[in-house]
């Protein structure tokens, strides 16, 4: 990401400057910042303290249901499992929706708040462990409750349907999907574009970044069962090493990106785990691999998990493996699509973002290879339009800090990270607040 930083400590001074930049006015912006002493503070602590594993944000989705009503929401629950859908009819005119995600992660938090999560959660597989908001999903459903609050004292100001979203299951890539299958489209107003924005580590606070078309990739996950002969360490020539094969694949899927992928488009095979062997002296009957793949486009993907089963298969026929042991290859579905922010949405909706925050804040970036499921929203049939910006998470002091010591500071999925909420939550309520204001103009409002 150094590139589009350009560094981060350019950018961070740069930043220091940020309210001279802002050409805003400062209604708005006072009304949140109260708004944050007041109320958005303490729902913040409450729901960072309190997160719940994926499908298993019950408290939390009762939470942001209550939220959705005292605002005058109507209100439906359990839309695609734990999702709420909460729906404000003002008059005639276009159909916004608005997510925010909900579910935190099975680790432990290490970032010393004094509000730090000691939760502990059980999956769906059963398996208990810590749980922690380290990706930042408290900010977004914060950042989502005081643009609604603001909207709603703004009720005269636009015109035409607010629909708000707080979704399940976005860190394994299912809840979005779940909620689209469970009606969302059909049992409520059809939007005509579909916002959401991001807390993201590794961009200074007060900073907006956004990426016009794919700003995030495919998320493929591949599963391989390296099959061999077992045998007695001492005599490998009896048998066939699958620890061997496996290692041999590992090098060839290398060759993938660097020589069958166009130079200019983007693919990521990271190998993130090899299972297999129970002691020093004894060859194995199998191995298991563990594969993240990331691409941008369908070609891309198509090619790259095609390739990977290929080599998987050829390796194990140049090494003498029997037809009927070659390894098979399993891709996950369903798999997280990439994020395609439509360009004239994104262009629409950046010129608000700049005209609230000014240039020095609000920059276009490159597109990452993280995944992220809000991406459904845009692929079904009704081809709705779809914007995500990301707000920065990290003190601009912090970064330099890490920087100057030759390290990354902890970011999303990082046990240590701990946001600038009080910055991002205000700045991302602003920004939703005033791309709703120019999307839901009243007939004649310039």
């Amino acid at each position: 990401m150094n590139r589009y930083l350009g560094s981060v400590a350019a950018l961070a001074l740069s930043l220091t400057a940020l309210s001279g930049a802002s050409i805003a006015d400062e209604d708005l912006r006072g009304d949140i910042a109260s708004d944050w002493s007041a109320n958005l503070e303490a729902l913040y602590q409450h729901f960072h303290a309190n997160p719940e594993l994926s499908l298993m944000e019950v408290e939390t989705a009762a939470r942001m249901a209550e939220e959705f009503r005292a605002l005058g929401f109507e209100v439906t629950e359990e839309v695609g499992g734990t999702g709420v859908v909460g729906v404000m009819e003002n008059g005639e005119g276009p159909v916004l929706l608005m997510r925010a995600d909900m579910d935190g992660l099975p680790m432990e938090e290490n970032t010393g708040l004094s509000f730090a999560s000691r939760a502990m959660g059980t999956d769906r597989r059963g398996q208990e462990s810590f749980v922690m908001h380290s990706c930042a999903h408290d900010t977004h459903m914060v950042g989502l409750i005081g643009a609604a609050r603001q909207l709603v004292e703004r009720r005269e100001d636009w015109s035409g349907t607010l629909v708000l979203i707080a979704q399940p299951a976005e860190e394994i890539g299912l809840g979005a999907m779940m909620m689209l299958t469970d009606g969302l489209y059909e049992r409520f107003p059809l939007p005509d574009a579909v916002v959401s924005f991001h807390t993201f580590g590794a961009i200074p606070s007060g900073m907006i970044g956004y990426v016009p078309g794919f700003a995030m990739a495919n998320v493929d996950s591949v599963d391989i069962t390296v099959r061999g002969i077992g045998a007695h360490g001492s005599t490998p020539h009896v048998g066939r090493d699958p620890i061997l094969l496996a290692s041999q694949i590992v090098v060839a899927l290398q060759s993938l990106v660097s020589r069958e992928m166009n130079p200019l488009e983007t693919g990521v095979v990271t190998v993130g785990a090899i299972n297999g062997g129970t002691k020093h002296n004894i060859i194995p009957d199998d191995v298991h691999m563990q594969i993240t793949v990331r691409s941008y486009t369908d070609e891309s993907r198509e090619m790259l998990l095609a390739g990977i089963e290929r080599i998987a298969h050829g390796q194990a026929m140049a090494a003498g493996i029997p037809e009927e042991l070659w390894p098979t290859v399993e891709v996950e579905e369903p798999y997280t699509p990439a994020t395609y922010n439509d360009p004239e949405l994104t262009e629409q909706a950046a010129g608000i973002l700049r005209g609230r925050f000014g240039d020095v804040a609000v920059r276009q970036l490159d597109p990452v290879t993280g995944g992220e499921d809000f991406s459904r929203y845009g692929r079904t049939e009704h081809d709705v339009p779809i914007f995500m910006f990301w707000v920065g998470g990290t003190p601009r002091d912090t970064l330099l800090d890490y920087q100057s010591r030759g390290l990354s500071a902890p970011g999303n999925h990082s046990a240590l990270f701990a946001p600038d909420a009080e910055t991002a939550i205000t700045q991302a309520a602003e920004g939703l607040t005033a791309i709703a204001l120019d999307f839901l103009q009243p007939d004649g409002a310039q």
